[in-house]
């Protein structure tokens, strides 16, 4: 297949890039620049891979594009609408992350219930010797109920994980599904019930900003807050509000609004827990994700069948 050729926007991982240089001819742009690429390789692109998402602008100076390869379960940043309005097939890499992240979310919901990051400063610090132990933490896991806010692939990992630690579970999503926890058929309803809230929910129309200071008040003061999914969901603004005054306890997050900028007013803040979106990112996890995305591209071009099309590709 290397008549075919391959725009690559951002920057793949290493194997991912030889993996497409084994099948393909490739080119490589930088994040939200496939637009500015020269028009005689864009009028011979038929594919792309995508790392940082492709917007209208891309996909119309792409005149032979037929198939995105999104890398990542999340593709928020590929206009899907415009890529099925040009009969363009997306994908995307689900399943083989789910593991790692929600690993990550219970690793990320320790350290913001226990205060781990704060302790271990501490003892760097050497304050442990100078000034004794650690104060005690107020939080613990114990007694929590945790509510899912997305309970897709990843969201049940996490239950399935938390069950294990003793947490009561619950959730919330767009449709009630055959399992054992509570169902709540809004997030503020399931932020009433809950004192934990684990944010799984894609970056869409429907959920920006939809964890708000409502649902931060229905929390409540002992509440806090994890977020794997995406940065948009959360009112970032009421957030950095409710963790100086009270409203809830404590945050952990793996992804912002503007990423990679974090503001100064959530990084100054002792009960905010900020990990750099490092959910999937352990080598083994991406190059599993790198393979998918080079397979659903071979998938596509052989016979027209990508191994994990997005859901939109499904619809009628």
């Amino acid at each position: 297949m290397k008549e075919i050729e391959i725009l690559v926007t951002g920057r793949l991982h290493a194997p991912t890039l030889e993996r497409l240089e084994e099948n393909f001819t490739i080119h490589l742009c930088d994040a939200g620049k496939a637009h500015t690429i020269d028009p005689n390789i864009a009028k011979r692109i038929q594919g792309v891979a995508s790392m940082s998402g492709i917007n209208r602008a891309g996909i119309g100076s792409l005149p032979a594009l037929e198939m995105i390869s999104n890398f990542g379960v999340g593709y928020d940043a590929v206009d899907v609408g415009c890529a099925i309005e040009n009969s363009i097939m997306v994908s995307h890499t689900p399943t083989v992350l789910n593991e790692e992240v929600a690993d990550t979310a219970m690793g990320l919901l320790i350290n913001t219930v226990r205060e781990l990051p704060a302790a271990e400063t501490y003892l760097r610090a050497g304050k442990w010797e100078k000034d004794g132990t650690y104060p005690l933490t107020g939080t613990t896991l114990r007694g929590r109920t945790l509510g899912i806010y997305g309970l897709g692939r990843i969201g049940k990992a996490i239950a399935h994980r938390a069950v294990a630690f003793g947490l009561k579970i619950a959730y919330f999503g767009r449709n009630k599904q055959d399992v054992e926890y509570d169902y709540h058929d809004s997030i503020v309803s399931l932020a009433k019930a809950v004192d934990t809230l684990m944010i799984v929910a894609p970056g869409t129309l429907e959920t920006v900003k939809s964890v708000n200071l409502e649902v931060m008040n229905a929390l409540g003061e002992n509440g806090v807050i994890i977020n794997i999914g995406r940065g948009s969901v959360i009112d970032q603004s009421a957030l950095i509000k409710a963790l100086s005054d009270g409203t809830i306890r404590a945050a952990g997050l793996d992804v912002f609004e503007d990423e990679p900028h974090v503001p100064e007013a959530l990084m100054a803040l002792p009960n905010a827990v900020l990990l750099p979106h490092v959910g999937s990112a352990s080598i083994a996890t991406r190059d599993a994700m790198g393979k998918l995305v080079v397979d659903n591209l071979l998938g596509w071009f052989k016979d027209r069948k990508p191994l994990t099309p997005v859901p939109e590709m499904n619809r009628p």
